[in-house]
């Protein structure tokens, strides 16, 4: 039986929050597409407090603003950087082209094409997301994207120094000072100054997951990445310390981000609720984290293993990371989850900032039907076909003609048909469309 032992916001409450998220969004959307830079300009002086006359930084600027970051910092960047380009070539190599020859003379095929540009979203608010460069500018170029504009918030009233530097470094082609819906509506959409992408990726607040949604279709994006969710799943084989450390270093992310704990022990829970209310008393992000923890999180109590992992699957969060006596159990038998974080020596701040794993991962139970960001995500796989010999397209064609018929698609049919006839000399009757001689 699961019992809830603490629960957050009802499901009728986080619907209609998400109903006036909607709204704003679509209207701020509109008005980009239909005034452009100035409406641009003037989302960015309202919400960034930052409307320069040119959001695209030169290369003096990018200089300037590098030129800013310790040396030290500068390596830490380059170390990270190095994990998530190592991990991701990996994964490129599993992308394979493909040429078959399914019959004799028949050749079908795919190939693993490189989407042409893309918007890549670094989230800036009470946070510089520095990571998020990484992830998502990084991973774009390993693919091989051509061109890539990243984006990010001002802080204190210019581009974030270390920002910059991850998005160059990662070899962004072009970076704007811009944050939230005005900077991936501009992407999106284009205005006079800003060229439109092919494709959004990158994780954002509330508003930024919504504008990526209602912009899907008009380019494609990664996936819906909103606020943060933090899974923890435990038994008596830690304590309610770390299971408190994991649950508020995710919930520190915002106040609408939730962090739940799904375990087999009562003990483990009381421990934790105890430890949380604790580390809120001293911890220096606790004003967020307590909000965060007060109206999203929870604390779930199963009674089997077995029950954990369908419990686990249901609520399909973003991360999850399991501390019991046997974490590969979960690896082997769930199906529904942004990423795992298997044992105690390893948690979702090391896949957010730095072993290289991609921090870009489905929220809102999205994880039901997509993986996170990876290099994949930057590839179209597209198919090809070429028959060699006039004897195999004859044979195709006149299986695809009685197909046709069956469908009663006439066009069609005529398309196998004349093909049937040039190169096989058959004397399939055409559907009233008659070869000219």
């Amino acid at each position: 039986m699961i019992t809830y032992l603490k629960s957050g916001k009802s499901a009728e409450d986080v619907a209609e929050a998400d109903a006036k998220v909607r709204t704003t969004v679509e209207h701020i959307l509109a008005d980009i597409e239909k005034r452009g830079d100035a409406a641009v300009r003037e989302l960015a002086e309202k919400f960034d407090g930052h409307a320069p006359e040119k959001m695209r930084l030169t290369e003096d600027e990018i200089q300037a603003a590098i030129s800013k970051v310790s040396e030290s910092d500068l390596d830490d960047i380059r170390f990270a950087q190095a994990q998530v380009r190592n991990f991701a070539e990996k994964q490129k190599e599993c992308l394979q082209d493909l040429e078959v020859e399914t019959m004799p003379g028949v050749i079908l095929g795919h190939k693993n094409v490189p989407v042409n540009s893309v918007g890549c979203y670094v989230p800036g608010g009470k946070y510089p997301m520095v990571a998020s460069a990484h992830m998502s500018v990084l991973t774009a170029k390993v693919a091989g994207v051509k061109r890539v504009l990243a984006s990010a918030p001002p802080h204190e009233g210019g581009p974030h120094p270390a920002i910059v530097a991850a998005m160059h470094m990662a070899g962004a082609d072009e970076i704007m000072v811009l944050g939230g819906i005005q900077a991936v509506g501009a992407m999106a959409l284009g205005t006079e100054t800003i060229g439109a992408v092919d494709m959004l990726v990158g994780p954002g607040n509330m508003f930024v997951a919504e504008a990526k949604r209602q912009l899907y279709g008009r380019v494609g994006i990664d996936l819906f990445a909103g606020p943060t969710e933090t899974l923890v799943i435990a038994d008596d084989s830690v304590d309610g310390e770390i299971c408190a450390v994991d649950l508020l270093g995710q919930a520190e992310h915002g106040p609408t981000s939730p962090a739940a704990l799904l375990t087999n022990s009562r003990a483990l829970a009381e421990a934790t609720m105890a430890e949380i209310e604790r580390q809120l008393t001293i911890l220096p992000t606790a004003d967020i984290a307590r909000e965060a923890w007060e109206n999203y999180g929870a604390v779930i109590l199963c009674d089997t293993v077995d029950e954990m992992v369908e419990e686990a699957d249901r609520m399909a969060y973003e991360h999850v990371q399991v501390m019991t006596e046997d974490p590969d159990y979960f690896a082997d038998n769930m199906t529904n989850y942004g990423a795992l974080f298997l044992g105690p020596r390893t948690n979702v701040s090391f896949g957010d900032k730095v072993i290289g794993t991609n921090h870009t991962l489905p929220t809102k139970k999205a994880a039901r039907y997509t993986g996170g960001l990876w290099v994949g995500k930057f590839m179209k796989t597209c198919t090809y076909q070429k028959i060699l010999t006039d004897e195999a397209s004859a044979l195709v064609g006149s299986y695809c003609s009685r197909l046709c018929a069956i469908e009663g698609f006439a066009g069609h049919g005529e398309q196998a048909n004349i093909r049937a006839r040039r190169y096989g000399g058959s004397n399939v009757p055409p559907y009233g469309i008659v070869e000219k001689t």
